[in-house]
């Protein structure tokens, strides 16, 4: 991990939680001694607990989950716990869905951030990258991440959030960042992801957005294999599972529910 500091002061967080879906709670990240997916929030807990010995730390995020669920139910069980800093990732979930709403979601946001900021944690939350980028499957809901990153951006400002922005990052075109899913990070996406939130925290600089290597075009034909290989594997029970009106994260717990020293 990268622990050049930016220009931002280091604060001595104490008690860190993060919020959101199946970015956040690690998805196809290493696996841990406890069967769970790490991910980048537990890494970032890790290099501030490294500066700060005897963090407490929390991951209420639950994958599918959308941002009004997140606000029904992560949100004050976070403020219950009063955090001294909070991350905030979602709304992905919501711009895939057919009856997407930006005005919806974006205010579901704004409340997030209104009740965190007000019980007094430093709130980071995350404008996403384009997808058109590296799929233009996913390049069809490119113009609604868009939308939902400059509300993201103008909420962060109203209430004094700091934003983790990877719109544009060219760092992330690179597969070796993704997953088999083409959706979830990778574990070397997972550790970009933690540099890039400790550069808003203010225990890293900018270098993340640097690509170290690019990975070599496959040839066509092994890449329409690969789509079709995807389109078996991943697409079609994401389609099924939205037809049936059933989550990914139905009757999954958080896996940190309750602030508790990092291991």
């Amino acid at each position: 991990m990268n622990d050049r500091t930016s220009t931002i002061e280091q604060p001595e967080y104490r008690r860190y939680i993060a919020l959101g879906d199946s970015f956040t709670e690690g998805l196809n990240d290493e696996v841990g001694l406890d069967g769970r997916y790490q991910g980048w929030a537990d890494r970032v807990a890790a290099t501030l607990n490294r500066h700060n010995p005897g963090l407490l730390y929390a991951n209420l995020a639950i994958r599918g989950r959308l941002m009004g669920q997140v606000l029904q139910e992560q949100v004050p069980a976070a403020v219950a716990q009063n955090p001294d800093l909070v991350t905030l990732a979602a709304g992905v979930n919501d711009a895939l869905r057919r009856e997407y709403d930006l005005a919806t979601v974006s205010e579901q946001l704004r409340q997030s951030v209104s009740a965190l900021t007000d019980s007094g944690a430093t709130v980071v939350v995350f404008a996403f990258g384009d997808p058109s980028r590296r799929s233009d499957l996913m390049g069809r809901v490119a113009g609604r991440l868009k939308e939902y990153n400059a509300a993201t951006k103008e909420i962060a400002a109203d209430h004094g959030a700091r934003v983790v922005d990877f719109w544009g990052a060219a760092v992330f075109d690179d597969d070796a960042l993704w997953s088999s899913d083409r959706l979830h990070l990778s574990p070397l996406g997972h550790e970009l992801a933690a540099r890039a939130a400790l550069e808003a925290m203010g225990y890293n600089d900018d270098s993340w957005r640097s690509p170290a290597s690019s990975t070599p075009p496959h040839h066509p034909l092994l890449r329409a294999g690969g789509h079709a290989a995807w389109a078996a594997s991943h697409l079609t029970p994401w389609l099924l599972r939205r037809a049936r009106g059933v989550s990914s994260g139905d009757g999954i717990e958080a896996k940190r529910p309750l602030l508790a020293p990092v291991d």
